[in-house]
């Protein structure tokens, strides 16, 4: 390899650190110099005795490797080299060589792209993160906080899954019973009344709407406390229920009242999806009406699913930044704007994973359940009345229940805080000020500089 101005393979005789010191403009040695006069060892070449086709000089053959004492600058106790002059050192220019690194190879030590590490004093590092990273602060968070994250989570699921239980229970057998009555008025030609009809709706739909409600105020109150938990553990702080709680209390309205609100947004996309389906239904079009009811849900649920994502970042917006409610929705839509597709992989792979742990941790439990109810399983199986659910199949069902929603609560409510933090990081340089709220050394004012505000 013929040298070139201003570059030296790493270890050469000529400098030690890794440059040619006479090619940068480094003085020669003076005459009077002991180094000078010392003779090259025997079976050494000396620097200038190299062969070349231009005559004496250093010249070093291809895949050179360095010396057995060099390491990466930085490394090993070995100073990185000063700044280099104009049009020299290791990338060409002053202001090169830096950022490239050097890669793993024959005789070279680990990779090194010259950048110091980000400060992590909590869960994940203050830079942008990956998804790997943000799956792992989520996991870390549980970790570190796991008597605060699972008390939650566990409270939580267990009232959920009581009231899903019970109204699972009440509905399956209510149901079974106004069946057995139909039945029993078909016998003898009396078809049922449509008030009968509509009373068993009804009582499906109140207890079912009873349950949906204690989940939405069980989750929200989670949620809320969860985020706070994360908060504080991605600046390395300690944190307590009763510390999550006092924090998040007085927030909890608005936050019941985003909750309402995308449901009801939900509910409103949905319905408009519907309307076309419903109009030709109502001038006697089936056809017409079946094929628009399929076209405006599918529609429908696209533009929801683009909607949730968009607003995905409200929660801890209204509970980091005490936002209000339409507020938060905005500040939302400005984080995920131009990173929509990537906060919607994250946000599917976390519901995916979650999904699959809930699964896996369940699946006995339903199994011991069917297998505590087999008399009404069987005669459902075997085109009987609906099926029944007794009481001890409801328990056994719903203690899988919890169990997983005690595990995967946390980790998804980790996800989407984190998801926050990265984009604020991303787009405002939240991570100075994050490290001056952690007391990281060099991000506060004892330089006499202060770090930006996280919204500048």
């Amino acid at each position: 390899m013929t040298d070139t101005p201003g570059w030296a393979p790493p270890g050469s005789p000529e400098d030690p650190q890794g440059g040619d010191a006479r090619r940068a403009g480094a003085p020669e040695a003076a005459p009077d110099d002991p180094r000078a006069a010392e003779p090259a060892a025997a079976g050494e070449p000396s620097p200038g005795a190299g062969p070349g086709t231009d005559g004496p000089g250093t010249k070093w053959s291809e895949n050179q490797p360095p010396r057995a004492d060099w390491h990466a600058p930085g490394r090993a106790g070995t100073p990185p080299p000063g700044p280099a002059g104009p049009g020299q050192g290791w990338g060409g220019s002053q202001n090169q060589g830096w950022g490239q690194g050097w890669g793993q190879g024959p005789g070279r030590g680990p990779a090194w792209d010259g950048r110091p590490p980000a400060a992590k004093p909590g869960v994940v590092p203050l830079r942008p993160l990956g998804l790997g990273e943000v799956l792992d602060g989520s996991v870390s968070t549980l970790r570190a906080h796991w008597r605060t994250v699972l008390g939650i989570s566990l409270v939580v699921s267990v009232v959920t899954q009581a009231a899903l239980g019970v109204a699972s229970w009440w509905t399956l057998n209510d149901m079974a019973d106004r069946f057995e009555e139909f039945e029993a008025s078909a016998a003898t030609s009396q078809a049922p009344s449509f008030g009968e009809v509509m009373a068993l709706f009804t009582g499906v739909f109140a207890t079912n709407g009873v349950a949906a409600l204690v989940q939405l105020v069980s989750t929200c109150i989670a949620t809320a406390l969860l985020t706070m938990v994360v908060s504080r553990a991605v600046l390395g702080r300690p944190v307590s229920t009763g510390l999550a709680w006092q924090e998040a209390r007085p927030r909890l309205g608005a936050m019941f009242g985003l909750t309402l609100l995308l449901t009801l947004l939900s509910v409103g996309v949905l319905g408009a999806g519907a309307v076309p389906g419903v109009l030709f239904l109502a001038a006697g079009n089936e056809l017409a009406a079946a094929g628009t009811f399929f076209l405006g849900l599918t529609a429908a649920f696209f533009v929801l699913v683009w909607l949730m994502i968009r607003y995905s970042l409200a929660v801890p917006a209204l509970m980091l930044e005490k936002q209000g409610i339409l507020k938060a929705m905005s500040r939302s839509a400005r984080l995920v704007r131009g990173s929509w597709w990537r906060v919607f992989g994250v946000l599917v792979l976390t519901g995916i994973l979650t999904g699959i742990v809930v699964m896996i941790v369940s699946m006995p439990f339903s199994l011991f359940s069917m297998a505590a109810n087999g008399d009404s399983m069987t005669d459902f199986l075997n085109g009987g009345a609906p099926m029944r659910m007794s009481a001890a199949a409801v328990a056994i069902s719903g203690v899988g229940g919890v169990i997983g929603y005690t595990i995967t609560l946390p980790i998804s409510a980790g996800v989407t805080t984190l998801l926050y933090v990265d984009q604020r990081i991303r787009r405002e340089a939240l991570d100075l000020e994050l490290a001056r709220a952690a007391g990281v050394p060099g991000y506060g004012d004892d330089n006499g500089a202060e770090a930006p505000p996280a919204g500048a």
